[in-house]
């Protein structure tokens, strides 16, 4: 099937008579890189379900106004990167923990989860990167598994270029310590 460009999905969604059409292509065309997106994030297959629901209801809801200064999944990630954080913190204020505890938590749903079909080495990269602050894991993941350019993490979290570099490369340093320490070679 062809890949249907941003700017015709935006055309197609200002008309009402084709606005179904559009979203149904701009949800073809994004909803698995954000629901990984998400699900790397929030770690639960369900939490990352509903919040992937939301994150398309708000963009149903706003698209008429996105102003094409960014890209389309620019914009889109920004929204599911607000709503993960929001959602992450929610969670440490309900049940009363530091954000370490709820990295833990998610550690131990990773671990637990029925969904998640990684090797040894694939777990414990994931248990790597919920020790790291939250920042951190958030820049690994875009650039790492999202395969983003740092100019598009720099319009997606508001951050200069040089920020994410140094956050990049920490969070890796960490990685490959947590990773040695628990005697993973590769």
């Amino acid at each position: 099937m062809k890949q249907v460009e941003d700017d015709e999905i935006i055309a197609k969604f200002s008309e009402e008579r084709t606005r179904n059409e559009a979203f149904n292509l701009l949800i073809t065309k994004y909803q698995e890189k954000t629901y990984w997106h998400i699900r790397r994030l929030v770690i639960d297959h369900d939490d990352a379900d509903d919040l992937v629901q939301e994150v398309f209801i708000k963009v149903w809801k706003n698209l008429s106004k996105f102003r094409s200064d960014s890209k389309l999944y620019t914009w889109i990630y920004r929204i599911a990167t607000n709503d993960c954080i929001t959602f992450l913190n929610k969670k440490k204020q309900r049940n009363n923990i530091p954000l370490d505890d709820v990295s833990a938590e998610l550690s131990e749903s990773l671990v637990a989860s029925s969904y998640f079909n990684g090797d040894k080495i694939q777990m414990k990269l994931q248990q790597a990167l919920l020790t790291l602050p939250e920042k951190q894991r958030l820049i690994f993941n875009m650039k790492y598994y999202d395969e983003l350019k740092y100019e598009e993490i720099s319009d997606i979290l508001g951050t200069s270029v040089g920020a994410l570099k140094a956050s990049f490369h920490i969070a890796v340093k960490k990685i490959e310590v947590f990773m040695l320490n628990e005697d993973i070679t590769f």
